[in-house]
């Protein structure tokens, strides 16, 4: 929690207790239903909250913007964007029931009314919002033929409309394992797997280094990629 308010200073006193209150709810709920790794919900913090919270530092959202959540999972990035913006509309999907229901249960005792949850697979909403956002679910050049459709083309914000994940260290190192006693280092294979990612799309996308926001080290290959659709 002192992370929040370290980055975070203008919050309220409503958003601070909100932001509160996550600790003991994901440690309740993630004893039941696991939607955090065991050995990691005592990072939740700096790992999902704050990690969400870097497209915060992104794009500061304007009121009225319809924001879908793909493949949202607990509720990351989705639930912490929505404390943070509560004149923001976020829709948070995901094709597992059992995270829904994770998510739909922390927006009610959060009281967040700009939240709504649904259960589908991707391809089956068919709503339209100002952004989509992600943290690291499928290879973006899949995740924009997904979500193109969801695109609204009515703007409301200074950033185009489109796409907003957050990537990084968990992602798939195309390297074979003989390669890796010689060559690049990991953080470099790392950064060569985004740009291999973001390749087909590299005049429109930015990809922004989130250590540029946060110093913790859990940051240092932490990216955030927008793609305008």
């Amino acid at each position: 929690m002192e992370l929040i308010k370290k980055y975070f200073k203008g919050l309220t006193e409503q958003q601070l207790s909100q932001f509160a209150m996550l600790d003991a709810l994901y440690h309740d709920w993630n004893a039941k239903i696991n939607v955090i790794s065991r050995k990691d919900i005592d990072n939740l913090y700096e790992h999902h909250v704050l990690h969400s919270l870097a497209i915060a530092e992104y794009i500061n959202f304007r009121p009225g913007t319809k924001v879908m959540d793909l493949g949202t999972g607990g509720g990351f990035p989705g639930i912490p964007l929505a404390i943070m913006f509560p004149e923001v509309q976020f829709h948070l999907v995901d094709s597992t029931k059992k995270k829904i229901l994770v998510c739909t249960e922390v927006a009610q005792a959060l009281r967040l009314k700009n939240v709504t949850t649904r259960w589908c697979r991707a391809e089956e909403e068919k709503g339209k919002f100002d952004f989509v956002v992600s943290r690291a679910v499928m290879p973006l050049a899949d995740l924009v033929k997904i979500c193109r459709k969801n695109i609204s083309k009515e703007m409301k914000n200074a950033l185009p409309n489109g796409l907003i994940c957050l990537k990084g260290g968990e992602l798939t190192e195309q390297r074979e394992p003989s390669d890796l006693s010689e060559g690049p280092s990991r953080e470099v294979r790392r950064r060569s797997q985004l740009e291999h990612e973001v390749f087909p799309m590299k005049n429109a996308a930015e990809i922004v280094s989130i250590s540029d926001y946060f110093t913790e080290e859990f940051f240092e290959t932490k990216k955030v990629v927008y793609l305008p659709l």
